[in-house]
């Protein structure tokens, strides 16, 4: 996650689900790491025993008692967080497969099956064994960093079970970013090998908060933590740190503790992993301000600097850092679900739905929650929201489209591997089932909140595509309205599995429900985003409830189905805006642009 863009959080996005544990690199530059699995690898079948029982029967309408079934059923504890790659988790992306044949799909996976497989490696840091020292600071002490309190570490680079650095220096290169159309470069001139970089969160533009640098206030991938982590593997530094503050990371500290603690996945990499930086980690802002003293640095006064054109990095004195990395490593397989309804007339036509099935498993012996709380210490990271409501939504658009014949097919994709960063669907962009330019456009489904009609809803990323256009007239029928997500500043766009097909060139939707609640207005509607985030998002709070109200999503959810409809049923190429950075990428794909 990584919301449903609540103006204040947001699920779609704030993981959107991808949670702090995106991808090193955006989907379409992973084309030549991505080791592609050309048989079958995985021992797991559909025809497993399954753990749970399908539904006795649902409607083919779209309903608020279809999904509470659905839902119930993936974040049930039996399933243990659906942990991509774990016989639990896997169990899930089983139960998905049957339900997808239960509806009317046929399989659209490898070799007649309804899976593709996805090679990955897991990664579990040893904590007890590990550490993260500072050294040099004025007043002589090291600095021992106590894990997900001060601190997450990890590397990822896949081969190797112990990893040392020693006394790297350390270099403050401001936000990290080098970007030539821009006239950019906070590398400018340094040679960082051997050092390690001391980063900021989020971009320039964010922290001018003007329109004349970057976007303004709408976070660019220069701004995405997974970009910084990759230029500084780029520069060849030999360690990388980023400054979390809540404000521009967009999520507080726990999210980062959760995200990266525990075991850590990544796709198979031909390089092992050997290009990136020796070790990865954040430090919280009071950490970082406590270095910057021993630095004799001030980090207000730098931070300011950071965001001015013609900013030049800083050596931070004779501080170093040391520490150990203790892994372990198994390579193991999970899986895409993918689902098919073959059109009538233009079968090779095809209009997409995606929604990822994996969340962040089971973390044993994890406390979590304050004393008194709901499920306090309970270690299943159970994704109601985050994102059994979506691979709920997507079987009920399924369902409901499978009533009928179609001139063109439906494809449905459930993915796995998005909160470890966007990687089951980065994979499928590179790996597709179907060629990516015959998939005439697409919509993703992603933590949607149970909060009861709404008078809007928020698309994420609002300007970008014709998808747009169809979505307005859906909700005027029911007498809503599109908003546009209202923090573009915290890069939502770039947090969920769309971005893997938007960078091939796929136009796709990515809207959620709104704020402006029917019931108790944008104050309830707001209030309910904000009460999601802080209690529930990535904790094992995220389970579900009899109490949930239901009937704003489902009203979502049949929009969300209406476009799809509007589409599958015409022989019409909805594309991006003119201008979209996504635009010419997708008429290079078609040739003739569809015509």
């Amino acid at each position: 996650m990584k919301l449903a863009v609540w103006p204040a959080i947001s699920l779609i996005a704030l993981a959107a689900c991808s949670n702090a544990n995106d991808t090193a690199k955006e989907p379409a530059e992973q084309a030549e790491e991505i080791v592609v699995e050309t048989e079958e690898t995985t021992s797991q079948t559909a025809d497993a025993d399954l753990l749970l029982p399908l539904p006795d029967a649902t409607s083919p309408d779209i309903t608020a008692e279809d999904l509470a079934v659905r839902i119930k059923t993936l974040a049930d504890d039996t399933f243990e967080g659906r942990g991509p790659g774990s016989e639990t988790g896997e169990k899930a992306a089983d139960w998905i497969a049957k339900e997808m044949e239960r509806v009317g799909l046929e399989p659209g996976g490898d070799n007649g099956t309804w899976f593709q497989t996805v090679g990955m490696v897991e990664q579990s840091l040893e904590e007890s064994q590990s550490s993260l020292t500072f050294n040099g600071g004025a007043s002589g002490e090291p600095m021992e960093m106590t894990l997900k309190e001060d601190a997450v570490l990890w590397t990822k680079r896949q081969e190797e079970l112990e990893l040392e650095f020693d006394d790297s220096e350390l270099v403050f290169v401001g936000y990290g970013v080098v970007a030539p159309e821009y006239d950019w470069n906070d590398y400018e001139g340094l040679d960082v090998e051997g050092k390690t970089v001391v980063m900021l969160v989020n971009d320039p533009g964010f922290a001018r908060g003007t329109d004349d640098l970057f976007k303004g206030k709408a976070m660019t991938y220069y701004g995405r933590w997974t970009y910084k982590f990759e230029e500084a593997a780029r520069q060849g530094a030999t360690g990388a740190i980023i400054v979390h503050e809540t404000a521009p990371a967009s999520y507080g500290w726990d999210v980062v503790a959760n995200s990266w603690s525990g075991a850590q996945a990544d796709l198979v990499r031909s390089d092992g992993g050997a290009s990136r930086t020796v070790f990865e980690s954040w430090v919280t802002e009071d950490i970082a301000r406590t270095l910057f003293n021993e630095a004799g640095l001030d980090f207000d006064e730098l931070k300011a600097a950071a965001k001015e054109p013609g900013f030049t990095s800083v050596d931070m004195g004779d501080l170093t850092v040391s520490g150990d990395i203790v892994q372990t490593v198994s390579r193991m397989d999970s899986r895409n679900v993918i689902g098919v309804l073959p059109g009538k007339t233009a079968p090779d036509e095809y209009m997409l739905y995606t929604a990822h099935w994996d969340h962040l498993g089971k973390k044993t012996g994890e406390k979590t929650g304050a004393p008194g709380e709901d499920f306090y210490q309970d270690d299943i990271f159970n994704g109601a929201v985050d994102n059994a409501t979506g691979v709920a939504a997507l079987l009920e658009v399924a369902e409901a489209m499978a009533q009928n014949e179609h001139p063109r097919s439906g494809l449905f994709v459930s993915v796995t591997l998005e909160e470890s960063g966007l990687l089951g669907s980065a994979y499928y962009a590179e790996n597709p089932t179907v060629p990516l330019n015959e998939i005439v456009a697409g919509v993703n489904m992603d933590g949607m909140l149970p909060v009861g009609r709404t008078k809007d809803m928020v698309v994420v990323g609002y300007g970008a595509s014709e998808l747009e256009d169809i979505l307005t007239a859906k909700l005027d029928a029911q007498d809503r309205t599109v908003k546009p997500d209202q923090k573009p500043e915290a890069g939502y766009f770039y947090r969920s599995d769309h971005i893997s097909f938007a960078k091939k060139g796929v136009p796709m939707l990515y809207a959620d429900g709104g704020v402006d609640k029917i019931d108790g207005g944008e104050a309830a509607g707001l209030a309910a985003g904000e009460a999601y985030t802080v209690k529930r998002y990535h904790k094992p709070m995220d389970e579900y409830s009899e109490s949930w109200d239901l009937s704003g999503m489902a009203e979502d959810i049949n929009v969300l189905y209406q476009v799809g409809l509007d589409i599958i049923d015409s022989d019409e190429w909805p594309t991006w805006y003119e201008g979209n950075e996504f635009e010419a990428t997708r008429q290079e794909s078609l040739g003739t642009g569809g015509e």
